[in-house]
């Protein structure tokens, strides 16, 4: 009997812990990644709640550890650099996890672990797709075209194949919120911690350590300024225009980040898709439910994807039965991490000197020993007490 194939557009974490687990169950797995190669490099994601549980079973949870951060706790700090107050890193889902990792050394690993015999191709992307009764058919940027059973998209948060069979489907709510990602030197004043300031006018500044002797740099604010795709000279333009005058580390990351290899910037955005499923196509991770840093766990969703997604198509005998299932069992996990609290970007974001004031006579509350276990379950995402579908062996 032949395998059924599937094509999985996308070769970050959701994509490629579909593919571990689809060829687990006898599919047969074709990868197509947009970038010319692997894309190492990238933020801190961590392994959180179930997450953990699927990690495990694909017996990887050692290779995950020791490709840890080196990131031992968080604090907030003030604008002289001096702690205010210390998240909870207890256990192994605080504030910095257990299972913190860089996003690309998570996905190399899951790279590293697939079967042999999955097909991964870069730099020859989807453009069109052409969805069937019996086969679902994709025609590359090459003109190539391949025929499978089933089309997993995981793509990213702005993903053009979702837009060729979502189309109007797709609902992109903005944040507000821009950030810009970069990797700096180490100096001699940083530490192994995550360093978080938060200043007026919805300003942070994030410093955390990697296992490569350098810093990641974050500057976060409460703005849609529209710097993805500008050059970069004009993006450090409007940073250096926006954060003028703020204290600690700031002057040192704008500069840095003049010459940094992997300067990246986003303008937040979730994405909410009212059915992951159409015919013989499905979505997974940031493709179909784009959490943003702002939720946190989107790492933890997608490699839980992957493994939802090929348990509950090998216990249906019917594809879509298969597809719907998946989609009942991750939807509670997604929209928990989605429906953001009421009024937490003005919290997370002071604009003025008093709502700072406001802020960290609440980071004191909230972080003293009373209500710590409160706090601490403010970073819990991911967590369930159903049962994973079951795994055929």
């Amino acid at each position: 009997m032949t395998a059924r194939h599937v094509i999985i557009s996308g070769a970050s974490i959701a994509g490629l812990s579909t593919a571990f687990w689809m060829a687990r169950c006898g599919w047969r797995v074709t990868v197509l990644e947009r970038a010319g190669q692997f894309r190492d490099g990238g933020q801190n994601v961590d392994v959180r709640g179930v997450a953990r549980e699927v990690v495990d079973r694909m017996g990887l949870l050692e290779a995950i550890r020791a490709a840890n951060t080196t990131e031992t706790g968080t604090v907030l700090i003030d604008e002289r650099g001096r702690v205010r107050a210390e998240l909870p890193s207890d256990g192994p889902d605080g504030a910095t996890a257990e299972l913190e990792v860089l996003r690309g050394d998570f996905a190399r690993v899951l790279l590293d672990a697939l079967p042999t015999d999955v097909e991964v191709r870069y730099g020859d992307p989807i453009a069109a797709v052409q969805d069937g009764d019996h086969e679902v058919t994709v025609t590359t940027e090459s003109g190539d075209a391949i025929g499978a059973d089933l089309l997993v998209v995981a793509e990213g948060v702005r993903s053009g194949t979702r837009g060729m069979v979502f189309g109007d489907a797709v609902d992109r709510r903005a944040l507000g919120v821009t950030m810009a990602f970069g990797t700096i030197p180490r100096t001699a004043t940083d530490d192994d911690r995550w360093r978080w300031l938060t200043t007026t006018a919805g300003r942070q500044v994030h410093l955390r350590p990697d296992p490569y002797g350098t810093t990641r740099a974050i500057l976060a604010y409460t703005a849609t300024d529209g710097l993805v795709g500008l050059p970069r000279d004009e993006v450090l333009d409007r940073l250096r225009a926006r954060y003028a005058g703020v204290a600690w580390e700031t002057p040192r990351v704008l500069d840095a980040f003049a010459t940094s290899d992997d300067l990246y910037v986003d303008d937040l955005e979730q994405i909410r898709v009212s059915r992951w499923r159409r015919g013989r196509v499905v979505l997974a991770g940031d493709a179909g439910w784009c959490v943003t840093p702002m939720g946190g766990g989107g790492a933890s969703l997608a490699v839980t994807a992957g493994y939802v997604l090929a348990a509950s198509i090998a216990e249906h005998e019917r594809l879509d039965d298969g597809l719907a299932a998946y989609e009942t069992w991750m939807r509670p996990l997604v929209d928990d991490v989605q429906d953001l609290p009421r009024g937490i970007t003005h919290f997370a974001y002071p604009q003025s000197r008093a709502a700072l004031a406001l802020r960290r006579v609440a980071d004191g509350v909230l972080l003293s020993k009373p209500f710590r276990p409160l706090a601490a379950k403010l970073t819990e995402v991911a967590r369930t007490d159903r049962a994973l579908p079951v795994m055929p062996h």
